[in-house]
């Protein structure tokens, strides 16, 4: 190695931005995946981004994604690194844990001691919004802060009730902080991002590159990110292919409580709930149920 690139380690190693970039490289590799590159890290404990990553190459890297940070008319934003003092030990829960993620907004909100994921279809009928804004408002009533995805349908019922609630919420998105989908919530995603909190762990440089059909993926994926952050996942409503059931197994994987309103149970064209019920998820009809479960009371 040498003496310009131990200058560089020096000076850089513990530099969230100078990750980020090294992450970003990374990730515009050939096959690069949260699976894979999990699996290099999980065989190189305590390494970070930037150990396999050219300086010269890394600091290429900082200025694409500061060039379309400033494109999008992002001034302040944050990155936490795997191995840093800020990084929430929770997310190693997943089985593809992420090494390094953006966010925008109330830092502390991640260390809200009470975080619960209100999720569900992109489609829901009008009782199910209904149900998110009771939901919520009652958790919110409670202390609670609610996590959700920021798409369409109970996502956006379950940010929107919290805010409207004066409580706080926190969105976990499928795109990078510099993009937003769909287009309508592009205003709520801002409130979310300077009054409450907004997280992505999808790299700027490879969404950016790849079409919209590769770009799907990154949103599964949230989800599981999104359970590991919470300390419960509730499902209001989700029909059999949703990609809210990804969630559900996540969440009963990490050892997460999974609860699933009754009405769902009652819709005879469902098997998913039973299943899920059969692995350990948990039928609730009241809020109580809930709080009584998480000891929130």
């Amino acid at each position: 190695m040498s003496s310009l690139l131990n200058a560089d380690r020096l000076i850089n190693a513990l530099s969230p931005q100078w990750e980020m970039g090294a992450y970003e490289a990374l990730w515009d590799r050939a096959k690069a995946s949260f699976k894979q590159l999990a699996e290099v890290f999980r065989g190189n404990p305590g390494a970070l981004p930037s150990d396999f990553v050219d300086p010269v190459e890394i600091r290429r890297y900082v200025d694409t994604v500061l060039e379309v940070f400033s494109a999008a008319g992002i001034e302040r934003f944050g990155v936490r690194v795997n191995g840093s003092f800020e990084y929430p030990e929770r997310l190693r829960d997943a089985v593809y844990p992420v090494e390094l993620f953006y966010y925008r907004g109330l830092w502390e909100l991640i260390n809200a001691t009470r975080t619960i994921a209100v999720v569900g279809t992109r489609n829901p009928s009008d009782e199910g919004r209904q149900r998110t804004r009771k939901l919520v408002s009652g958790l919110v009533g409670h202390g609670v802060t609610i996590v959700s995805g920021l798409a369409r349908g109970i996502d956006t019922a379950a940010h929107m009730a919290a805010i409207e609630a004066g409580g706080s919420t926190i969105g976990v998105i499928g795109t990078p902080i510099s993009d937003n989908y769909p287009a309508e919530n592009r205003d709520l995603q801002e409130t979310i991002a300077h009054q409450h909190l907004l997280i992505s762990q999808v790299p700027v440089c490879r969404y950016r590159r790849q079409n919209p059909w590769a770009n799907r993926l990154f949103f599964p994926e949230r989800n599981v990110t999104m359970s590991a952050l919470s300390d419960a996942t509730i499902i209001v409503e989700a029909g059999e292919t949703s990609g809210t059931l990804i969630q559900a197994r996540a969440a009963l994987a990490q050892k997460r409580k999974l609860f699933i309103l009754d009405s769902c149970f009652e819709n005879a064209g469902l098997t998913w709930p039973r299943r899920m019920e059969a692995r350990g998820a948990i039928r609730v009809k009241e809020i109580d149920d809930v709080l009584k479960h998480l000891e929130y009371q």
